[in-house]
């Protein structure tokens, strides 16, 4: 996975806030789902960027907004310097075919009434201009090659595959269009553990084949540092570290991303007993009434008085060597969580 310095996808203080209303005739706004709340990143080319962080943190919701199938409260995201969000029509479409995405359920992101070829071909019907039709079917069947289907079953329909041809399936149509970018919202959780290693091996080659981006969400730690060259960290909506591969798993500095590593299962009996387990208190805050300060602060060892009344910035902090938001985020050496 070699990356370039040329960056695709520039995303800059992006917030959804998700309005909460009361009444039955006359609606008002009581409050407001706050599932992401200034996240900020580049995507280079050739890179892929893992997104992790507990359920409900807002990983998903960031995933639509970059298809635009949410459009944003604040902020700004530019595929290849283009304004996501200014774009209307058919602006939006020409935008669309850059950025397609590969869905985390495979049962029910393929309709079961069209055959895998109706499936993979929909782009072409979507966009005429990529493929003449008197091409599509020759299209489809290369697509299904590429990603290790027999492109003789083009005519059978999703019942009739596993789960993980399903998501290859997916990963096909993905591709039809030839996006620099795919982002892969937990494409491989609903499947079996032998077949998700198959499915991260058939990713990792067509981001060589075909010089794609990935923007890959997953809550499995594991996962993730298989195929990513940096790791964001979320919480309640907010990154709150971001580093390459290794700086996250051998030397992380928030708190959070501490915790979250000393709950990755270990294959090794003696490492387990080794590891200093970090077991966090209480359940994570409600979006629709964040805590004051720093959002971590009700579950963490480190907190003081600061952390409550002043937001901390994601930046480098001294003795680190990548970004974190954290006012304590200490060298590589806490890292077991002391």
């Amino acid at each position: 996975m070699a990356s370039s310095n040329e960056v695709v996808l520039s995303v800059r203080d992006l917030v959804k806030h998700f309005p909460l209303t009361k009444g039955v005739v006359v609606k008002r706004q009581v409050g407001a789902v706050q599932a992401v709340d200034g996240v900020s990143f580049d995507l280079h080319r050739g890179e892929t960027l893992g997104i992790v962080g507990e359920s409900g943190c807002g990983k998903s919701t960031l995933a639509k907004l970059l298809m635009v199938l949410e459009r944003p409260t604040s902020g700004q995201a530019s595929l290849h310097g283009d304004d996501l969000y200014a774009a209307r029509g058919r602006a939006l479409r020409r935008l669309r075919r850059q950025i397609q995405i590969v869905f985390q359920d495979p049962y029910s992101s393929l309709n079961p009434r069209m055959t895998v070829g109706d499936i993979v071909g929909e782009p072409f019907d979507i966009h005429p201009d990529v493929a003449p039709k008197g091409d599509r079917v020759k299209r489809v069947k290369e697509l299904l090659d590429v990603v290790g289907l027999n492109p003789e079953h083009i005519n059978r329909y999703p019942h009739q595959f596993s789960g993980g041809q399903r998501q290859r399936i997916g990963i096909a149509r993905g591709l039809a269009l030839k996006p620099s970018v795919i982002i892969c919202d937990e494409p491989v959780s609903a499947l079996d553990v032998s077949v998700q290693a198959q499915v991260i091996n058939l990713l990792a080659d067509l981001q060589d084949e075909f010089d794609l981006s990935y923007i890959f969400i997953a809550h499995d730690l594991s996962v993730v540092r298989h195929i990513s060259d940096r790791v964001g960290v979320m919480y309640l909506g907010k990154l709150v570290e971001l580093g390459d591969d290794r700086q996250i798993y051998e030397r992380p500095v928030h708190p959070y991303t501490q915790a979250l590593l000393s709950a990755v299962p270990l294959p090794d009996p003696e490492g387990r007993e080794d590891r200093n387990r970090i077991v966090l208190t209480g359940d994570p805050p409600s979006p629709v009434n964040p805590p004051s300060g720093c959002r971590f602060r009700t579950r963490c060892w480190k907190a003081t008085e600061r952390c409550a009344q002043e937001e901390p910035e994601l930046i480098i902090r001294p003795g680190t060597d990548h970004v974190s938001a954290c006012h304590f985020a200490e060298a590589p050496a806490m890292e077991s969580g002391g």
